[in-house]
């Protein structure tokens, strides 16, 4: 396994070298890309691990659902239409530019997060607006369009074209331990059915992760993020997220449906398609292949 990012080391030299090879075709970058993330040949032909899943899925599914959907402002209309405008996260306000933003109508804590970005990237999180610095807000918020072809992060088709825009949000934090951030449970959702839900929490603090099934059982499972160092709990209202996960992934063979539990409610967070685009390393390495039974590939070949 190469750790391209030793060799690349700013996101911006990365971004400028897989621009550089925007003309590459899919069925030959993203094989290169698995081998350099992974260290073996990803297997597009009779794809079996959740990883191999992802990169067909990436180069096959054209659901034009996918483009409202990868879109954080756009999506809310997405969830409203499922009746689920409950557990939108309170809108502020939403911006065409940086420049567009009126700090003097923000409150004193929020969080600000590009339209079109993906992986947790461009987000900015605001507790105390008076000691916000401008200038890394202005830089963590910077963005360009998604050329129509190719998407510098991964070659993920539901952001090709999207229109770059900056939305406002209330900031959700918990009573207990505010400064950890809010737990993030992320349901794994096959064919508009939830199989696995992963956990993460102390975000803010030492990010760490757990696997479990959909009956709250620990799978042992380790990525790219350190296990949870304490008992979890199952969330006194697991079932409810489960069926508002379940109603938010049926138009999609795979989807993983982002929820947050703040003090009892519910809130949604995203809706992603290619989780960490599809680059992790799963310890055992069946989890790999236990993520991929249920993605059914052939309905949409």
């Amino acid at each position: 396994m190469i750790d391209y990012k030793k060799i690349f080391k700013t996101k911006s030299s990365r971004e400028a070298v897989l621009n550089a090879l925007r003309f590459v075709p899919d069925s030959i970058m993203l094989p290169i890309q698995y081998r350099i993330k992974l260290g073996r040949k990803l297997n597009l032909k009779n794809p079996a691990r959740f990883t191999e899943k992802l990169q067909w899925y990436k180069m096959h599914y054209r659901n034009p659902l996918m483009h409202q959907c990868a879109d954080k402002y756009l999506v809310r209309e997405y969830v409203k239409g499922k009746g689920l405008e409950r557990i939108l996260v309170p809108l502020i306000a939403k911006y065409d530019t940086f420049d567009e933003i009126k700090w003097e109508d923000l409150p004193g804590r929020f969080v600000l997060k590009t339209t079109h970005g993906g992986g947790g990237l461009n987000v900015v999180v605001c507790s105390d607006k008076s000691r916000l610095s401008m200038e890394e807000t202005r830089e963590k918020l910077s963005f360009k369009p998604y050329p129509v072809r190719t998407n510098t992060l991964g070659r993920e088709w539901a952001y090709y074209g999207l229109q770059p825009g900056i939305v406002a949000e209330e900031l959700l934090t918990n009573r207990e331990n505010p400064a950890a951030g809010i737990n993030d449970y992320k349901f794994f959702c096959y064919n508009g059915h939830v199989r696995y839900v992963v956990v993460d929490v102390d975000r803010y603090i030492g990010h760490k992760r757990n696997f479990y099934d959909r009956d709250w059982n620990d799978l042992h499972i380790l990525s790219d993020c350190p296990a949870i160092d304490r008992m979890i709990d199952r969330p006194e209202n697991l079932d409810e997220m489960l069926a508002v996960a379940e109603k938010l992934a049926g138009d999609f063979p795979y989807v993983r449906v982002d929820l947050y539990d703040v003090d009892g409610k519910v809130y949604f967070g995203e809706l992603t398609f290619y989780p960490w685009s599809g680059y992790v390393q799963y310890m055992p390495d069946e989890a790999d292949y236990r993520f991929g039974e249920g993605f059914e590939l052939r309905m949409f070949e």
